[in-house]
């Protein structure tokens, strides 16, 4: 189903990364080990060839857009084609938002978001060019739902499920499918949060068998995978059916009034895209006269 496919994926000299690359490895993918850490990258692609499988190392940032692209041109020369991207590079700067510096909170957007961002950019003409891309970006539970003391974190996690619904519509045409993975996984970035018995049982490589489903030849689009210790779900951006209030003076009041209905999920629905909020609104308004 992968053999032979290329795919690049980001912070893999360790924790998770690594577990995604050795699982690609497994299935015949040939790997590109990105990390900052030549050192980390060069030891993953030792063990993916020590097991019979073809990968190389490149370190740069995935902060570094000339490095980036240095590192997709190297690949192309080497392989010719990119048919996968996971975007997994990630740092942690955990305070409460009262004691967080901005910049902590520009580091953690810049390597998670900007650094997607950057990567898919770097990899995107290819895929078009190919008519075939997977690209998955790495979110999490912390930006779904939140997290205390992960404002920076939470923030640039959910802004990726943003880039990932307009680059689904937008890939669409040219067979590239954007989806979301968010893994639950015991790594550095975890270490100390859950006990010893939790974190044996989110070992990475139990994450790593979701992408499989985000990558194949008949992989979804606009999907939130979740994903840990072997259980798997789906996440969703839903909107309620709502309510029209009007626009008279007292339509803030009935928007209090009617709260209850307005965030009933009882019918919610999955946007096929943003516009379909303002088509509601009108056709609302308009059934109401």
């Amino acid at each position: 189903m992968l053999h032979g496919k290329v795919a690049i994926i980001t912070g893999a000299g360790g924790g998770l990364g690594r577990a995604h690359a050795l699982y690609l490895a497994g299935k015949g993918v040939r790997v590109v080990v990105n990390d900052v850490s030549a050192e980390a990258a060069g030891r993953v692609v030792t063990e993916i060839e020590a097991l019979g499988g073809t990968a190389m190392a490149i370190a740069a940032s995935v902060t570094d857009e000339t490095g980036i692209g240095a590192m997709v041109e190297s690949v192309l020369a080497a392989w010719g084609r990119i048919d996968i991207l996971v975007n997994n590079a990630g740092i942690l700067r955990d305070k409460s938002f009262a004691k967080m510096t901005i910049d902590d909170f520009r580091a953690v957007v810049d390597v998670h978001l900007i650094g997607a961002a950057i990567c898919t950019k770097a990899v995107w003409d290819t895929m078009r060019n190919q008519r075939f891309g997977r690209i998955v970006m790495t979110t999490s539970s912390s930006g779904l739902y939140g997290n205390f003391g992960q404002a920076n974190y939470g923030a640039a996690k959910m802004a990726l499920v943003g880039l990932m619904q307009t680059l689904a519509i937008e890939g669409e045409k040219y067979d590239i499918r954007v989806n979301c993975l968010a893994p639950t996984a015991a790594t550095g970035m975890t270490e100390g949060v859950l006990d010893a018995e939790s974190l044996e049982r989110l070992a990475p490589d139990r994450v790593s068998p979701a992408l499989l489903t985000l990558v194949s030849n008949d992989a979804p689009t606009r999907v939130i995978l979740c994903a840990g210790a072997g259980h798997f779900a789906t996440a969703n951006v839903t909107l309620t059916r709502g309510r029209y209030v009007g626009h008279a003076h007292d339509a803030d009041e009935q928007a209090i009034l009617h709260w209850d209905e307005i965030r009933d999920r009882t019918a919610d629905i999955i946007p096929a895209y943003g516009f379909t909020q303002a088509e509601r609104e009108v056709e609302s308004a308009r059934g109401a006269g």
